[in-house]
This record gives C-alpha cells, structure tokens and sequence, in this order.
C-alpha cells in the first residue's frame, strides 16, 4: 500500500513543478500591481523556445537560456503595453497567449516539418533525473528504501530547483528591501513614487524576475518532463497557476500547497483511471478535469476570501500628469 502512496507523491511532484514556477513567477508581477493572465503564454514559448533550441544544439542548458531567454522578452512585451503605456492588463496578457498559441505552432511547423512539434530530445539535450548516493543499495529496505529512491531520488534539477524557489520567493519578498519596495508598489505606488523610487522600473524588474520563473517553468515542461514540445503543451496549467497564486492568498508558502493540491489530482488521475464505485465505472474524462474544475472552483471564490494587492490592475500615472 505505501508503495502506491510513495510512487503518487513521486508523481504529484513531478506535475506540479510547472505549477510552482508559474505561481512564483506570477507572484512577483502581482505584488508589484501587474496582472498576470500570461502565464500561460509565457510557459507555452519557453517551452518551445527550449525544445528547439536544445534538439538543435544538443544541449539542454542552452535550451534553459533559450527558454528563459523567450519568456523574459514576453514579460517584458507584456510591461511595454502595460506599464509604459497603460494599457489594459487583461487584454495585454491574453494578446501573449493568444500569440505564443500561434507562434508555436507555426514555427514548429515550418523549422521541424512534424506537425507543430520538436524532434524528441535525448542524452544531453534534456535534463536527465539525478541519483543520490547509495539509491541502488538503499532500494530493497522497507519504506526507507523507496522513499530514498523513489521519492527523494530520481528528480531532474529543476524539479529541486523549484522546491528550493520557494523559501528564496518568500525570503526576498518579505525580508529584503526591494522586497518590501515591490510589495509597496502593488498596495500604494503613489507613496512609493513620493519617496523617489521608480514605479515603472520596480514594476519591470517584477516582470523581469516573473519571466526568468516562467521560463525555467515552460522549459521543465519540454526539455525536462515530456522531452519534447508538443503543441498547447501547457494545457491551461498557467491559469492553474493564477488560480494557485489566488488560493494561496499572494504568499510562497500557501500557493506552493495549492500547486501540490493540482499537481497530486493531475498525478491522480493517472492512476485513478479505470476506477468503478459501486459497480460503475468512474469516466476518465472526468478524473482528468478535476484539476481544471478545482481551478474554477478557486478563481470562483468559494475557498476563503483573497484580497488582492490594492493597485493590482491599476495603470500608475503620475499626479502631475
């Protein structure tokens, strides 16, 4: 029974590292009063800005700073209509993913001649799972040995990395000077921009940070878990984790459990399938989208209320403008 049990957080971790990069990464963008419903695009170009890079060059690292590359020049796509010219962010981000949906596809298509996806990647030209010492000895001890090997054991880099982004999230939001400038920015960027601090260049460097974290998202996405692009590989996963980010109340800690919470139901409806209660067969369709109607039950407001960073949305101009 516990091997099950170890084997579905095994999975739940490797589902929900996307969501944990979105999450932070969004969260930064917030913070700082910048919506952030681009996610998802950003995930869906770094993913195959990485893909593509790394089956050309062969090397996967290259591929990360292409992924990462792509979605900060998004990010910072999405402050040009926003910041520096007051755009809409509503609009703004869903123009990102409505773009990144295309730009795929299309260049796919004409770079790789295989329908709109990569070339599988292999070798160097993916993040291959790292083993701790002594796993092949540990493996057959009861419990001990497959949490080692199994659950500790076996992750690429990024899956770490993501774990690890969240204490340094929280440390540099909530125990740093720009930190707490940045989370000034998103609550009164009047009184920020009084003490002589540029609103728009917090905001950017927000976005900027929001971009590195997507992109190292979209780039586990491709190069790390499925090891090739595939189009609309992201699969709604940054409005999951917009939803994540909302739950969690804008903070590192409560949004990572929300991910968990996505990623253990993504996780679970693998396993799930096939399953019958009561003599009746439970439909996959529907163990596959619990996820997505948990994230509309979140965005709906039915879990708790969130009170969102008070200039969240809002275009700062200047009073003597």
């Amino acid at each position: 029974m516990y091997e099950t049990i170890i084997l579905l957080l095994d999975a739940t971790i490797r589902t929900s590292t996307p969501l944990i990069f979105a999450a932070l990464a969004g969260m930064f963008s917030e913070r700082a009063g910048v919506v952030n419903i681009a996610l998802e695009g950003k995930l869906l170009v770094s993913a195959f800005a990485s893909a593509a890079v790394a089956a050309v060059t062969g090397s996967a690292w290259l591929g990360l700073l292409a992924g990462v590359g792509v979605a900060v020049l998004f990010a910072l796509l999405h402050g040009f209509a926003t910041i520096t010219h007051r755009g809409d962010q509503v609009v703004s981000g869903m123009a990102i993913n409505v773009l990144a949906t295309g730009l795929t596809v299309t260049l796919g298509r004409h770079w790789f001649q295989q329908g709109g996806q990569t070339p599988a990647l292999s070798g160097d030209a993916r993040f291959a799972p790292i083993t701790f010492p002594y796993e092949h000895a540990l493996r057959d001890v009861p419990l001990v040995g497959d949490l080692y090997s199994e659950l500790l054991s076996g992750h690429s880099l990024l899956e770490y990395l993501a774990l690890a982004a969240v204490p340094l999230v929280w440390w540099l939001l909530f125990r740093t000077r720009f930190g707490l400038r940045l989370r000034a920015v998103g609550e009164a960027p009047a009184a920020v921009d009084t003490a002589g601090i540029s609103v728009v260049w917090l905001r950017y460097r927000a976005l900027i940070l929001c971009g590195v974290l997507a992109g190292l998202g979209g780039t586990y996405l491709s190069v790390a878990q499925t090891a090739q692009f595939i189009p609309n590989m992201s699969a709604g996963k940054g409005y999951m984790a917009l939803a994540a980010l909302v739950f969690g109340k804008w903070r590192p800690w409560p949004a990572l459990g929300a991910c968990v919470l996505f990623g253990f139901l993504d996780a679970a409806a693998i396993r799930l399938q096939g399953l019958a209660l009561w003599g009746f067969a439970i439909p996959v369709q529907l163990i596959e989208s619990l996820p997505y109607l948990l994230t509309v039950f979140l965005l709906a407001g039915f879990i708790g209320k969130a009170i969102a960073p008070k200039a969240l949305g809002t275009a700062y101009v200047k009073e003597r403008e």
